[in-house]
């Protein structure tokens, strides 16, 4: 994309509603525009890096055989009211109603009607086990929504919820989620340890909250330092095979948030293992067994030819969510620093002297050679001053930088700037090529 027919509105100042970094450097990055209390649009940057978080959580959910679907924003009261949660989930969900008086509301979660989908069509636990999952924008209206679209109202989230004959095949799909977890958080750049926590309105008595550390995080964590070494597994995962030893290594290890703390199982750590942090929550997976199945009727035949409420669990990814806890625990006083795998384009192309024939030639040579060869290009091609397009390619955070002047073309060479080092090297146009195809 060529900066000069990009949108691309980054601001100098931060706005004064900015409380945290990943806000602040959210907004001057022009990421996203504040709509409301809580509600955002997302800008084409933003938008950009929404969609290379949900590629990569689609991939690892369809790897583990969760199949996606997609459900309304807004559901039928009655669904809620057969679960029995309509009146215990409080004022943040926002309840409508249309012009025919139907009770309706904006989906804060979606337990009801994904329970509502399955008891419509399936009867038989042959067709279990079974995960439906998708990705769709939700609605808690916040008593006081703030650190931008950390917790706002509106929010794009992933949730997955799975159905199987009993509890023994409901722990199964509860850890096939867990290590789609792992790997997902992984593949995003961030170390996310999972901790237990509380089941909170969704219940259940088994959950553990995927916690990214960050210095500005929400709430306290206290964890094993162990747990930061502990492996994630590999491209070559059987999810049908026994999970049950990856999931022990992680959940063996001290990992809890403030509500479930345990203040004496923690200092019987030696104490160079006692890690008190902050943390981000980026994803929760519950076992909640019948909660859900039982009042609603969602019922299969089981082997003795008998039927049986189905065992569930929910899996959610806050999708946006995930956007400012990638800033919290990656960035500088220059701005963000994205991870490859969520970057909004992996190289930023700075032509330093836009108008001169050979920079011009050079540059627009490089911007073809990398885009025919796949490699997502920003081409700063607007004229300027070198200083302030350094300052907003360190600000919006690509991972490269390839800097392309009149004095470096002379000799044949131009400039590589890796953005999370800082580190900076001349080398041929050839060369930098190679290497921006070769790099990881």
């Amino acid at each position: 994309m060529r900066l000069s027919r990009s949108f691309l509105p980054t601001l100098r100042e931060t706005p004064k509603e900015a409380e945290i970094v990943s806000h602040r450097l959210m907004l001057r990055a022009g990421l996203v525009r504040q709509q409301s209390a809580g509600i955002y649009s997302w800008l084409p940057l933003g938008q950009k890096v929404l969609a290379n978080i949900q590629r990569i959580v689609r991939e690892e959910q369809n790897r583990a055989g969760a199949i996606e679907i997609l459900m309304p924003t807004l559901q039928s009261a009655d669904l809620w009211r057969e679960s029995g949660r309509y009146e215990d989930y409080g004022k943040e969900m926002l309840r409508i109603e249309d012009r025919q008086e139907r009770e309706m509301l904006y989906g804060p979660t979606n337990e009801e009607m994904v329970t509502d989908i399955f008891r419509s069509y399936v009867r038989s636990y042959k067709e279990l086990p079974m995960n439906l999952y998708h990705i769709q924008w939700k609605f808690r209206d916040e008593l006081r929504p703030r650190f931008g679209v950390m917790r706002g109202r509106e929010f794009l989230m992933k949730d997955a919820y799975s159905f199987d004959i009993d509890e023994a095949s409901a722990r199964r799909a509860y850890n096939r989620m867990f290590v789609a977890y792992l790997r997902t958080f992984d593949r995003l750049g961030v170390k996310a340890i999972p901790m237990r926590a509380d089941s909170g309105p969704i219940g259940g008595d088994a959950t553990h909250e995927f916690i990214v550390l960050a210095a500005t995080g929400e709430s306290a964590v206290f964890l094993d330092k162990r747990a930061l070494d502990t492996p994630v597994p590999g491209d070559d995962i059987d999810f049908y095979g026994d999970l049950t030893p990856i999931v022990s290594a992680w959940t063996e290890k001290y990992a809890a948030t403030e509500e479930m703390h345990d203040k004496a199982a923690f200092e019987a750590l030696p104490e160079e293992n006692r890690v008190e942090a902050r943390g981000i929550e980026v994803g929760q997976v519950f076992y909640f067994g019948t909660k859900y199945s039982e009042p609603m009727g969602a019922k299969v035949t089981g082997p003795d030819g008998v039927d049986h409420p189905v065992h569930m669990g929910s899996y959610g990814i806050g999708v946006s969510r995930l956007v400012a806890a990638i800033i919290e625990a990656s960035h500088d006083e220059s701005g963000i620093i994205w991870p490859e795998s969520v970057a909004p384009y992996k190289v930023g192309l700075i032509n330093l002297k836009v108008g001169d024939a050979a920079t011009d030639l050079a540059c627009d040579g490089l911007y073809e050679r990398l885009t025919n060869a796949g490699i997502e290009v920003l081409y700063d091609d607007v004229e300027g001053r070198a200083g302030a397009k350094f300052a907003t390619m360190d600000l919006i955070g690509l991972p490269w930088q390839l800097i392309v002047g009149p004095k470096g073309l002379a000799s044949g060479e131009v400039e590589i700037k890796r953005r999370a080092t800082g580190e900076r090297e001349s080398v041929s146009l050839d060369t930098a090529v190679a290497k921006l195809l070769g790099s990881s």
